[in-house]
């Protein structure tokens, strides 16, 4: 399907979504966004299908980062991969009307870039620019855009319509994009910023898993219920700690050695 087709497909179920009638007294309001998946048949193959892609190839691959880079080399190359973000967060932050946030964010981004080796090393982050959160999804939020019944994405994992077509727009303006279009990037170097965050969000998260699975019965409504949470307060632009997650993905049954969940250092999607 064309980016065009998706952006459409993406529009619909925005509209569709946005089409259920929620209830209107405190407590059925509450149930009904704790548990409005009406594609949870749909949303539960998708979950599975993840599960076996991140046991197959991504949890390995993470496991062996892990192994094989030291903890301030995965901190660096996090660190270039946010800050190639930077342009995408100002450009929300404006959306959003936060003209602070956006100056901090710019400035961070002329720092690292500069001072920071193409953003190995946060030097803003160390002169008091804190990183700043923002995505396509929350600006939607705050125009006002409901978010529509639960989804889960191939890959991507936990969403919902309004932040699913979010993300594909901000996938479709990022800078980086075009720079790698213009200047006929190979695929490897256009998708590796992608590639390197994604194992890298997953490498941080494979004991938070663990114990998630390890310790709940339905898997995917607990899992459902967590994201909900981390998502709201991140709507709210509360300091919430990252999801067990991204870029969508879910842990190995088999897994084990519980470990709490490592605050989030910056989403690279929500």
């Amino acid at each position: 399907m064309s980016r065009r087709g998706l952006f459409l497909a993406g529009t619909l179920l925005v509209l569709l979504g946005g089409c259920a009638t929620a209830p209107t007294g405190p407590e059925g309001l509450a149930a009904y966004k704790a548990n409005n998946d009406p594609w949870e048949p749909l949303n539960r193959k998708v979950f599975a299908f993840n599960q076996a892609f991140d046991r197959v190839l991504l949890k390995p691959v993470a496991v062996g980062y892990v192994r094989l880079v030291p903890k301030a080399g995965r901190d660096s190359l996090r660190n270039f991969v946010l800050n190639l973000h930077e342009p995408v967060v100002f450009g929300n932050k404006v959306l959003q009307g936060r003209f602070g946030q956006a100056g901090t964010t710019a400035g961070r981004f002329l720092l690292d870039s500069t001072f920071g080796v193409a953003g190995l090393i946060d030097v803003a982050g160390r002169m008091g620019l804190p990183r700043q959160k923002a995505d396509m999804g929350q600006t939607f939020f705050v125009w006002g855009v409901s978010d529509g019944p639960y989804l889960i994405l191939p890959l991507f994992g936990p969403s919902n319509p309004r932040d699913a077509v979010g993300m594909g727009l901000e996938s479709y303006l990022d800078p980086y994009r075009w720079v790698a279009a213009n200047n006929n990037f190979t695929p490897a170097v256009a998708y590796a910023p992608a590639i390197i965050g994604g194992v890298d969000e997953r490498s941080r998260n494979i004991d938070s898993l663990n114990a998630i699975q390890k310790e709940t019965i339905d898997y995917y409504a607990s899992f459902r219920g967590l994201y909900r949470q981390f998502r709201a307060a991140q709507l709210r632009g509360d300091d919430a700690s990252a999801p067990p997650q991204q870029e969508g993905l879910y842990d190995d049954p088999d897994s084990t050695a519980p470990q709490k969940p490592q605050p989030d250092g910056g989403s690279l999607s929500h």
